[in-house]
C-alpha cells in the first residue's frame, strides 16, 4: 500500500508539480480538495516558513498520513524582498496573477536592479516529527510578461543563466530547476534515507 501524503493546498498546479517531483508511483498524494477540506486556512505568518507550518499544523489533527504544508514567494531585491509572503495576494485579496504582475512591473519602473528569487518552504509532518526544507532559484524580473506556460509569476521570472521566462521555458524545464523542485528534492532525499 502506498504511503499517503496530503499537500495542504487546493492549488492543482502545485499538486501536479509535487506529484511529478516526488514520484506519484511511490506515494498516494492528495490535495485538500481530494479529502473534502473546505475550511480556509488563514496564513497570517510573517515568514514563508511560518505560513507553511500554519498549513501543516492545522491539518495534523484531521489527517492520518504525512502532511506537506508549502509556501512559496517571489522576493525582489529592489523592492526590499516584496512581494514575499504576500506574493499570491500582492495586488489584493482576489489573488489575480495578472494584477500581481502588473503591480510588480509598475513598482520596478525606473529601477535598474531587477534581481529576484523564488523561495519555497516545505513544512513536512511525518510520524509526529516536523521537518523543514527550503529551495530557491535566483533570477531577474523581465521587462514585460512573456510566455504561456506555468502559473503565478512565471511570465515575469527569468531564471539565472536563461533569457526566457519560466512561462516561455515550459513546465519540463521549469520543474527541473525551480524553487519548488529544489525544496522537493531535499524532501525526496530525506524520504529515501528514512524509508
Amino acid at each position: 500500500m502506498k504511503q499517503k501524503i496530503l499537500v495542504a493546498s487546493h492549488n492543482e498546479h502545485k499538486i501536479e508539480e509535487l506529484k511529478e517531483m516526488l514520484g506519484e508511483g511511490k506515494y498516494h498524494i492528495e490535495s485538500l480538495s481530494d479529502i473534502g477540506w473546505n475550511q480556509e486556512i488563514i496564513e497570517d505568518g510573517v515568514t514563508m516558513e511560518e505560513n507553511a507550518w500554519i498549513k501543516t499544523n492545522t491539518l495534523v489533527p484531521h489527517y492520518d498520513g504525512w502532511i506537506i504544508g508549502e509556501d512559496s514567494g517571489l522576493e525582489i531585491d529592489a523592492l526590499e524582498g516584496r512581494p514575499g509572503v504576500y506574493t499570491a495576494r500582492y495586488a489584493g485579496k482576489s489573488k489575480d496573477p495578472i494584477a500581481n504582475m502588473t503591480k510588480v512591473l509598475q513598482e520596478l519602473i525606473g529601477l535598474d536592479d531587477r534581481t529576484a528569487r523564488f523561495r519555497t518552504v516545505i513544512a513536512f509532518y511525518m510520524n509526529g516529527k516536523k521537518h523543514t526544507f527550503q529551495g530557491t532559484v535566483e533570477g531577474r524580473i523581465a521587462d514585460k510578461m512573456r510566455g504561456d506556460h506555468g502559473f503565478g509569476y512565471d511570465p515575469l521570472f527569468v531564471p539565472e543563466g536563461f533569457e526566457k521566462t519560466f512561462a516561455e521555458l515550459g513546465d519540463d524545464v521549469k520543474n527541473s530547476m525551480s524553487h519548488r523542485y529544489n525544496a522537493a528534492m531535499k524532501l525526496k532525499k530525506f524520504l529515501q534515507e528514512k524509508i
